[in-house]
């Protein structure tokens, strides 16, 4: 599909087009100019004409440092942006949406109430983040709900509009896959799409209370992405049942999305081929009407690696990771468009969580990702950058066990399902620090031989 095609696919497609029994307002025609916004050519990111590549960190609870409320923490979050823009990190994929929720470890506020009540509170601290990051010469991917429970997510969802049914993730009456096939039953539920296209609707229109400058205008936000790891199911029976309401969503909400805003790209926020069992036509249909590929790798969560004996399974799971991004090079090629890695996390030695333990391991596994990505980027493939998950900075976990109780504001990379510091990079984490540091050095130098 050429390229054109896909950034303006629903322009014409708009009026035709019913969700939820909801109309799509006319494509704005007036935006400024194209070239302040990142955009697709080929395999490639444009801005400003030249080829964007870029060095990216995950930083899921920006917005609700930037809020003004008692959650909130903006001499924190200036700091925070301040050291990572001081390693070189000029790109944060950023939760923009979250939903209150009584699933167990899932985040108290929430920028949505219930549905049609809205947190004004995060969405002001959104818009600080933003305004912050543009000051700062960065850009934000925001995805717009979650897979998972710990924001709440697609079973909240649910949870809104089936009579207050839930699942939680981890419930030993319900092993897995039961959690994620129950999450994928979203795509196929009228009333439940709906609430979260009218959530799509309000942020995609909203203007910044800052700045005074529609979303859609601001060029600090580089995509919209449909929402964080969508899968189509867990089990194959699900993935089976599920998959053509999961494309019809997908293409639904990216025409929602160009509706309303046609100057950002649309993303989808999805794993790759660990999000879809393996199946590589799935992740190739699912990206029909998006504008670059993502793909996740985590490396202990997919007992690749034993966070145990690091020094044992290390060298294996390494070869694993780089047949991963491979993999995902050659999908990117047969979509025509880049590809990032914008999640990828690894455990401290031992599985510690204290900041100032040992990161041997982790820095290698870094190095690696960050080696791939340049190597990619010098032979002219579609990779255009990567993300890290998380930066923890100056978060600290408050308990023993390192786990987040719920409505508290010790914010680090790690989110409330799991425990503080596993994947977190801190403040302290020095040598992580100049692996990132030295990377976006060389993403520099890259990029400006062209």
């Amino acid at each position: 599909m050429p390229k054109i095609s896909r950034r303006h696919l629903m322009a014409t497609a708009a009026a035709g087009l019913a969700l939820s029994g909801c109309n799509l307002p006319t494509l704005n025609t007036s935006a400024p100019t194209k070239d302040d916004f990142v955009s697709v050519d080929g395999i490639k990111f444009k801005l400003k004409d030249d080829t964007y590549h870029y060095v990216g960190a995950n930083i899921w609870y920006g917005a609700y440092l930037g809020a003004t409320a008692a959650f909130g923490n903006r001499a924190r979050l200036l700091k925070e942006l301040d050291d990572m823009k001081a390693l070189g990190i000029d790109n944060l994929r950023v939760l923009g949406s979250s939903e209150l929720s009584p699933l167990t470890n899932s985040l108290d506020p929430a920028f949505t109430n219930k549905p049609g009540d809205y947190n004004n509170d995060l969405l002001v601290g959104l818009d600080f983040l933003l305004d912050e990051m543009a000051k700062r010469d960065m850009k934000a991917v925001l995805y717009l709900t979650n897979f998972w429970e710990w924001s709440g997510g697609l079973v909240t969802n649910q949870y809104y509009t089936n009579g207050g049914d839930y699942m939680n993730a981890g419930d030993p009456a319900h092993p897995w896959p039961a959690f994620a096939d129950y999450s994928a039953q979203f795509y196929a539920s009228g009333t439940a799409t709906a609430v979260y296209y009218d959530y799509v609707r309000m942020l995609v229109s909203r203007t910044n209370s800052i700045t005074g400058k529609p979303y859609k205008d601001d060029a600090t936000i580089m995509a919209w992405q449909l929402c964080n790891e969508p899968r189509p199911g867990g089990s194959d029976a699900a993935i089976d049942k599920n998959v053509e309401a999961y494309y019809g969503w997908i293409k639904d909400t990216a025409a929602l999305i160009r509706s309303l805003d046609s100057n950002h790209l649309v993303s989808l926020g999805h794993e790759g081929l660990m999000g879809a069992n393996g199946r590589e036509d799935i992740v190739v249909k699912a990206h029909e009407h998006i504008d670059y590929l993502t793909a996740h790798i985590w490396p202990q969560n997919w007992s690749w690696v034993d966070g145990k004996n690091l020094a044992g399974t290390f060298d294996a799971g390494a070869e694993k990771v780089k047949t991963y991004i491979q993999a995902h090079i050659d999908i990117a090629r047969k979509l025509d468009m880049p590809v990032v890695f914008e999640e990828f996390g690894f455990p401290r030695d031992d599985v510690a969580y204290e900041p100032g333990t040992p990161t041997t391991y982790k820095d290698r596994f870094y190095g690696l990702i960050y080696a791939a990505v340049e190597d990619a980027i010098k032979n002219n493939t579609p990779v255009a950058g990567s993300n890290f998950w998380a930066w923890g900075g100056a978060g600290r976990a408050l308990h023993a066990d390192y786990h987040m109780l719920r409505g508290e504001t010790a914010y680090v990379g790690d989110p409330p399902h799991e425990p503080q510091g596993w994947y977190s990079v801190f403040n302290t984490d020095t040598s992580t620090q100049a692996l990132v540091k030295t990377h976006a050095e060389h993403i520099r130098s890259l990029s400006a031989a062209g």
